[in-house]
């Protein structure tokens, strides 16, 4: 029974001897301060390394944290407790802001928990306490405060990071919409953007559009790494429609890294040719779109500006092409489906073969003769002489015009 009351008299006594202990400690703010910053600098290499958390902003932080420890450990109203996490709070969103990693933030804290006890222990001795039990229910209410304390702080960082983060990614957009819009020819601009993006300035760059199909984050991740295989840099952008590539070459070859996308991309997708630098990405961005453009319906590829110049040509120009497509095809659309594939066929490889009969008979599997009866055939429906080498380029224009423009869109 003595046993019982003693443990109550301690509880009843060591709340009245925190409260003393801690606002005799109060009075003593600046050099328990000044301790805690250096105890900080020795026993934590992440604020002398980093270098983001300014010396009197530390000081400010330790100063404001330290109070108001002390005022709760001293008897705070607890009808304002909430009032009293707003250095906790502060120093959480601070930290965030400045890169500070949390668990870095939350060493600080321990650290400053242990001062404070060695504080109020250096304080219960000069006042002559020295009621073990009295102390030890001292010391729970010392790290019940610094715990609540640091978790305020850390839930302030966790919000305080989303909102960076939310930030970065809204900037970093910017950034990218501003390349793809030709905002790249101010300095400042691009100085920035290579910056966040982490990629050069100046070199050989290549864009890569492709089709926004599913899990394209993942595909961006992976593209990223294969590429950095190869020592092809690149940074990515998932739009609405597109997700965009931006490759820096460095000293590998375009039709390289060609051969490797190919292998890598299971979505349509686009290439362009190679420009100088961050400057011309968004030149770089609409040969990729362009390219991407000249691939069929349903055809997965990665289609290369430099492989396919004359499409790209057509599609810059829709009123030429259609006009190409009315002077040599379309009198070939009002015959029967199976003989007009057959007769534009003959054409296709008429064009390839470079004029030659023979040639074309090889490529067609069929006799010369039959190259020259359905050679005979199309002039009868299109009036067009197909014997004059000048009209050749004309022809196979017209060939791939319409493959990118069929007759009904026309």
């Amino acid at each position: 029974m003595g046993e019982v009351v003693r443990r109550d008299a301690v509880r009843a006594v060591a709340p009245q001897t925190a409260e003393s202990l801690a606002r005799s400690v109060l009075l003593q703010l600046t050099a328990v301060t000044d301790a805690l910053v250096a105890t900080i600098y020795e026993q934590n290499a992440a604020y002398r390394e980093m270098d983001s958390v300014p010396p009197d902003d530390l000081w400010r932080s330790c100063h404001d944290n330290v109070a108001r420890v002390m005022e709760m450990i001293a008897g705070a109203d607890q009808s304002a407790t909430e009032d009293y996490f707003d250095a906790a709070r502060e120093t959480g969103r601070r930290r965030a802001e400045q890169r500070m990693p949390l668990d870095d933030v939350l060493r600080s804290f321990r650290l400053g928990g242990r001062l404070v006890w060695e504080a109020l222990i250096d304080e219960a001795r000069a006042q002559g306490v020295d009621d073990s039990d009295a102390l030890l229910d001292v010391a729970s209410k010392v790290w019940e405060v610094v715990d609540s304390t640091s978790s305020q702080v850390a839930a302030a960082y966790h919000q305080a990071e989303r909102q960076l983060v939310r930030a970065d990614e809204r900037r970093r957009s910017t950034l990218w919409e501003g390349l793809l819009h030709g905002r790249a020819k101010d300095r400042a601009f691009v100085q920035e953007a290579a910056t966040v993006l982490d990629v050069p300035v100046n070199g050989p760059y290549a864009v890569l559009a492709i089709d926004n199909l599913v899990d394209d984050e993942c595909t961006a991740a992976s593209l990223k790494r294969r590429l950095a295989g190869v020592r092809v840099g690149s940074a990515w952008q998932v739009r609405t429609q597109t997700v965009v590539g931006l490759l820096a070459l460095g000293a590998e070859s375009l039709d390289d890294v060609l051969r490797l996308l190919r292998d890598a991309v299971h979505a349509p997708a686009g290439l362009s040719s190679v420009v100088p630098g961050l400057s011309a990405v968004d030149v770089a961005y609409r040969q990729a779109t362009l390219a991407r453009r000249t691939l069929p319906a349903g055809q997965v590829d990665v289609a290369s500006l430099t492989e396919r110049l004359p499409e790209a040509l057509l599609l810059s120009a829709p009123e030429l092409a259609e006009q190409l497509v009315q002077s040599w095809l379309v009198p070939l659309m009002k015959v029967p489906a199976a003989e007009r594939q057959l007769l534009l066929d003959t054409l296709d490889r008429w064009v390839v073969a470079g004029g030659s009969i023979r040639r074309t008979a090889e490529l067609a599997h069929c006799h010369r003769n039959t190259v020259i009866n359905r050679l005979h055939r199309i002039h009868q429906i299109t009036g067009r002489n197909l014997t004059d080498a000048a009209f050749h380029v004309e022809l196979g224009l017209a060939l791939r015009a319409i493959r990118l423009f069929p007759p009904q869109s026309l």
